[in-house]
């Protein structure tokens, strides 16, 4: 494993970070669906993973790589330093991190894959990541409310956020998709803002990025005809 992080590139960085947040997203719902007794400790490690991969597929990006041995060591400082949050009670802290890492994430990722260049198969496997990450950031935003305010959502029972993760992850794609089961629905008007306003981005995002594949496309031609 360490020897194909060490070939991290641009041509290939989305494909790690898709990976990752997917099986983050999966561990989540095995967690939940099995009710297993680590889950917390599974999260945390998953999200330790999640957040390592994504800093090197965008640092590799920039020439800037670490030995196996320094990859091993900085993802098990950055577990410990979760587990320290989390034996602190410092939640709202790590929420607070997590959210960073992704709105971080997603501007860098956006940088490479919007209104840049030609069409690849990889700059649609960074538009995949993006609008998983803009899901992963309200819902995490939706954690952060749920732990201040545990009666901020209608069909969401009173728990730590690591426990509600699976389900107001799964409450953030479907408002981000405009599906919207209604079988977990915001009470409060602040989680019924950050709801509506991730509809609205879930569309807009569409056609930035249909427009983006458009825009690109046709410079190709143009190209090619001059």
């Amino acid at each position: 494993m360490c020897s194909d992080l060490k070939k991290i590139t641009e041509q290939n960085n989305f494909n790690f970070l898709l990976l990752a947040l997917v099986l983050f997203l999966l561990l989540g719902a095995v967690v939940e669906q099995f009710q297993m007794t680590h889950g917390q400790r599974l999260i945390q490690a998953s999200t330790v993973v999640t957040i390592a991969l994504g800093l090197w597929s965008f640092r590799e990006t920039r020439h800037s790589r670490l030995s196996g041995i320094g990859q091993f060591f900085a993802i098990l400082i950055l577990f410990a330093f979760s587990l320290f949050l989390d034996m602190e009670g410092l939640d709202y802290i790590h929420l607070c991190l997590m959210i960073g890492f992704f709105a971080w994430s997603t501007w860098l990722a956006a940088r490479q894959v919007l209104f840049t260049g030609s069409i690849t198969g990889h700059k649609v496997t960074g538009a995949i990541c993006i609008y998983l990450l803009l899901g992963m950031i309200w819902a995490l935003m939706y954690l952060l409310i749920a732990e201040a305010v545990p009666e901020a959502f209608n069909g969401l029972h009173q728990a730590p956020w690591y426990e509600n993760f699976s389900a107001l992850s799964y409450f953030s794609f479907v408002t981000l998709t405009t599906l919207g089961y209604g079988d977990i629905s915001p009470r409060l008007a602040l989680p019924k803002f950050l709801a509506y306003m991730e509809a609205v981005v879930g569309v807009l995002y569409i056609a930035i990025l249909v427009a983006s594949l458009i825009g690109a496309r046709m410079s190709e031609r143009n190209s090619s005809s001059d």
